[in-house]
């Protein structure tokens, strides 16, 4: 468990020298049956409290708009000192030390990837589409192109999602897959194995909770 009730996060991840992650869960007194823009609008408060926590300051964090794709986004606040919110992105990636990244999930896969040896990160929106489309080897190809990584240098982690028998499609194994198959070793490969629709005490399902609902956080980057 992370410094606070509300964040979780994961040992192979908490390992590694200066990098800064976090998994934001539900809060049990805020109102979500909603639609996802209300619902955040809602959250806004507690998530950046959470944030607060961690060391993260909201103007130093840059979000997706994600549309369920596979664009992942190298976050460079020197190139784009005013952009936080990228359009029609699902995931995000950097280098750049005090920079955040930070991607919503309600059942869809949150998947943290960091290169200790070029201190680069990403985190990417990974559901039944984007796990298709391939979006966690895309943030992986990212990092080599953008950072110089090497695929065996990376850690890949996934936060809880969905999976069967309450989603027909299991999306984790086959993040892991493709992960493994872009390069990363399997001992480098972490599932936490949890599904959201088991504990709706922690954490938001869409499925479940019939699209009215909130959203957890995952934030990723490198502190300062």
């Amino acid at each position: 468990m992370g410094p606070d009730r509300f964040i979780e996060t994961y040992s192979v991840l908490m390992s590694i020298k200066g990098l800064v992650h976090g998994f934001i869960t539900r809060h049990p007194d805020i109102d979500v049956k909603t639609d996802r823009e209300t619902a955040l609008e809602r959250l806004e408060e507690h998530h950046v409290e959470q944030l607060s926590l961690l060391g993260i300051d909201r103007n130093h964090l840059a979000t997706g708009e994600q549309v369920h794709g596979n664009t992942v986004v190298a976050v460079d606040p020197r190139e784009a000192p005013e952009s936080t919110r990228f359009p029609e992105t699902d995931g995000l990636a950097t280098a750049t030390t005090g920079q955040y990244l930070g991607i919503f999930v309600a059942d869809c896969g949150a998947v943290f990837l960091a290169d200790p040896v070029k201190r680069a990160c990403a985190v990417v929106h990974s559901g039944k589409k984007g796990t298709e489309l391939g979006i966690a080897p895309e943030a992986i190809r990212v990092m080599q192109e953008k950072y110089g990584s090497r695929a065996e240098d990376i850690v890949v982690q996934l936060a809880p999602c969905i999976r069967p028998p309450v989603y027909e499609i299991d999306f984790a194994a086959q993040i892991v897959a493709d992960s493994m198959a872009a390069g990363v070793p399997a001992s480098q490969v972490h599932d936490c194995g949890v599904c959201t629709s088991s504990d709706l005490d922690r954490y938001y399902s869409y499925r479940i909770e019939m699209g009215q609902t909130g959203r957890l956080f995952a934030v990723i980057g490198w502190k300062e």
